[in-house]
């Protein structure tokens, strides 16, 4: 197990028109494919159609295939973007559309708003408590005034590279002490 490589999911925490959380996680996975230390994958919430917890019978494929990606995945990179002071509606529905399969695994945030999406940061920090997932303490934080062109076009500083790298350090260490909980019976 030691010479196998961890499986990082970097979830996209948006499905609004326009949104820029396609191009923040693009830049992550590249920067994480440098370091050769595992296996990133985007997965992007928009791409399974959840529907709100509570509305269905729970047996649309979407919710199926949401759990059996999460339970591939030893390790968590958020993209949050902050809307009126927290997460998106549907990252929260995401979260809650899952239960065991985010238990016992590692995660890291990169926010993005106005103030760098602190407030979302957070929130989400409170409800990964609850799901069982390790945050981790370095958290990269982009402003829609500096990091961006127009508010639309990503063009990050080069200081957030050194936080990038930091904090998947942290996920992939926690991610790896963790991975032998999970293999518990």
């Amino acid at each position: 197990m030691a010479n196998e490589k961890l499986n990082i999911g970097i979830i996209l925490g948006s499905t609004r028109q326009g949104r820029v959380s396609p191009q923040i996680g693009d830049w992550v996975k590249g920067i994480a494919d440098q370091r050769g230390d595992a296996h990133y994958e985007i997965v992007d919430i928009a791409d399974y159609q959840l529907p709100f917890i509570g509305t269905t019978d729970g047996t649309e494929p979407g919710i199926a295939a949401w759990n059996a990606k999460l339970a591939e995945l030893d390790g968590f990179v958020f993209i949050v973007q902050e809307y009126n002071h927290s997460i998106s509606g549907a990252l929260k529905n995401a979260l809650d559309t899952a239960r065991e399969a985010w238990n016992n695994k590692a995660a890291g945030i990169v926010s993005y708003g106005s103030t760098g999406g602190a407030r979302a940061a957070e929130h989400l920090r409170g409800i990964m408590g609850e799901l069982m997932i390790a945050d981790v303490r370095v958290h990269p934080t982009l402003s829609l005034f500096t990091d961006f062109e127009n508010f639309t076009t990503f063009k990050p500083a080069e200081l957030h590279l050194n936080n990038v790298n930091e904090m998947l350090n942290q996920v992939i260490s926690w991610s790896g002490a963790l991975k032998p909980i999970r293999k518990k019976p």
